[in-house]
């Protein structure tokens, strides 16, 4: 099948969501794409954009047979706008994330108009495709609330509408090379998230300290990406745990990345917010043992509740709970006794590699219709 996506911010996880899908997919593909900046302006014009770019396409012959975008189009404007032979194309909308339900730092923040557009864009779709149950559930039940605020014509019936037609598709993971056999040292700890508060590095640094006092060795990458603005406790961090660090700071080259992942002992996870999780799953792919809070969408990718054994990956999201698993596992690794015998990278990750992932969505695609 000839399929046309749409993706208004290519950057980041949506530029290697698409790239990374496209170069094993068995569907032929043309990719419309706008750079990575400014991603509130790129909501509210990329339609008429992409609409302009779709125009000029249809005069030059081209057709296609599905329509794919992310959450960064306005679908419903979208197709206002197009000719009518791509008007009528079955069409799919990624939730990467949703601007209802996204963290910002004061709630006064939040863009409502930036809500409504993913609420009209998930109308219009055919099929709406979230890279979690926990991202699905967490979008109705915040669009619930949303709609059950406005003094009328509410429509809360929408949210079952939207539920009917969505799908779960995970974004996949690369697999990573042979891991090298680990090195004689002090167990080594990662973290690997973006530099902001929704990741809540203060908690990850607190049980850092308490782990210190007890007089445990271990050593410590700090990576992900980060921006102009810069939580202060990482400036503070690299200070106090200098003797310790051995990465700090982004990894802008996918080998460079790679090779601190498979230095890593054990992954660690404070986050207040993740719809996904693919720099855990990429870690533990690679070697890491992963210690997460109960919450978000990590006890859906563990599969904690169908497996109790699962518990041994997971600590009660609190900076005590934290500093008592993490103590645990260091004690662990210095014995050769971190991993439990029923449990390797390999079973936990390999179902959410693009091996996996690539005909699972493939077909799904295939498969929508009007």
């Amino acid at each position: 099948m000839k399929i046309l996506a749409l993706e208004a911010y290519y950057d980041g996880s949506h530029r290697a969501f698409l790239d990374q899908w496209i170069e094993r997919s068995s569907h032929d593909w043309d990719l419309l794409t706008l750079p990575g900046y400014k991603w509130k302006w790129r909501m509210r014009h990329s339609a008429i954009t992409f609409a302009q770019q779709i125009r000029t396409a249809v005069n030059q012959g081209q057709s296609w047979d599905r329509l794919f975008c992310s959450d960064m189009v306005n679908l419903a404007e979208l197709r206002g706008l197009l000719p009518s032979e791509v008007q009528t194309l079955p069409t799919v909308v990624y939730f990467h994330e949703n601007q209802l339900t996204y963290p910002v730092r004061f709630e006064q923040e939040r863009d409502y108009q930036l809500a409504m557009t993913n609420l009209t864009t998930a109308l219009a779709a055919d099929q709406v495709w979230f890279n979690s149950c926990f991202h699905r559930d967490s979008f109705l039940e915040g669009l619930q609330t949303f709609l059950s605020r406005m003094p009328d014509y509410q429509h809360t019936e929408v949210v079952e509408t939207i539920r009917s037609k969505s799908l779960i598709a995970y974004p996949g993971i690369l697999e990573p090379a042979t891991r090298p056999q680990r090195q004689q040292g002090p167990p080594h700890i990662l973290w690997a998230a973006r530099w902001e508060h929704d990741k809540n590095p203060e908690d990850f640094f607190a049980a850092l300290q308490q782990v210190q006092k007890q007089g445990l060795d271990f050593k410590l990458s700090v990576i992900g990406q980060h921006f102009s603005e810069v939580p202060e406790v990482f400036t503070q961090a690299r200070e106090q745990f200098s003797d310790r660090s051995v990465h700090w700071g982004y990894q802008p080259r996918r080998q460079a990345y790679q090779q601190v992942l498979s230095e890593a002992d054990i992954v660690v996870s404070t986050a207040q917010h993740e719809f996904y999780g693919i720099g855990i799953l990429e870690a533990v792919a690679a070697g890491a043992f992963p210690l997460l809070p109960r919450r978000l969408s990590y006890p859906e990718l563990f599969n904690l509740d169908q497996d109790p054994e699962a518990k041994c990956f997971f600590y009660d999201g609190t900076v005590e709970g934290l500093t008592q698993t993490l103590s645990e596992a260091l004690t662990r690794t210095t014995q050769g006794q971190l991993w439990p015998d029923q449990y390797n990278p390999t079973r936990l990750t390999d179902a959410f590699t693009w091996r996996h992932q690539t005909p699972k969505m493939d077909e799904a695609l295939r498969k929508v219709i009007k």
